[in-house]
Formats: structure tokens, sequence, C-alpha cells
């Protein structure tokens, strides 16, 4: 059985979002503010569908998915691109190939110890954030 991902989740650390946001080509303005954001997640689990919503001061982010079926992900808000998405369980970790303009491109969520785990890959650049449960 896989793990339960619902709840709402607090970011505590980020590191090397600059990085992955200049290789989605988001400008310079938008990644000053994006860098100081400290987003929530609220995951909402049924089964193998999925909703995550990011909510920040500045731009909310919203996917909604089924395990193993490909979707059309639109990334308004973070660099306004269109990808072909699959998420797939991987040992525990929910794992999301993206396909479109950039290569290399995907997250993978995983749970440990308590904190929500979440890795941004594109191109060459990888991001690593933490979440802490709060509800």
């Amino acid at each position: 059985m896989e793990l339960d991902y619902t709840g709402t989740w607090d970011m505590v650390s980020n590191v090397n979002f600059s990085g992955y946001m200049i290789a989605l080509g988001i400008d310079f303005a938008t990644r000053k503010v994006a860098g100081v954001l400290k987003p929530r997640k609220v995951i909402e689990q049924d089964g193998d569908r999925f909703s995550i919503r990011t909510l920040t001061s500045f731009r909310n982010y919203d996917i909604a998915f089924k395990i193993g079926e490909e979707f059309d992900e639109d990334n308004k808000g973070m660099d306004n691109r269109m990808c072909q998405s699959t998420v797939n369980w991987d040992n525990g970790k929910l794992v999301c190939v993206q396909r479109g303009e950039k290569r290399n491109r995907g997250w993978t969520h995983w749970i440990q110890e308590n904190q929500l785990h979440l890795e941004l890959t594109c191109e060459d650049q990888v991001c690593k954030q933490v979440f802490k449960r709060t509800l």
C-alpha cells in the first residue's frame, strides 16, 4: 500500500530554487519575488487520484492527475509552458515526467520522517524543497 499524502504542508527549506527557475527561463523580477515566498501545499489523495494546490501570496498553482495517465499540464504561474505529464509510483515516491520544450523536466514527491520532500528538475538544475505537515 502506498503512503497517504493527504494534508496541508508548509515549506521549511528550499535549496537551488533560483537555479531551477533560471533553467525554466523565468525572468529576473519573478525569480526575486518567488525566491522569498514560503509556499503551502494542500494535497488531497483519493486512491490513485491526486489534487495538489501550491499556495503563495504571489500566485497559486493547481494540478490534478490520476496515477499512470498522461495529462496536459498548464504551468501557468511558473514558466507558462504546456507539458505532457505522467505521474507514477516508484517505491512510495510520486514521480512526474514532464515532456515539453525543456529537457529533463519533472518532479518527485516523497514522505520521509513526517516531512514531504519535493525534488524539481529542469535541464541540469535540481531544486530540493522540504515541507512539514501542518494540518
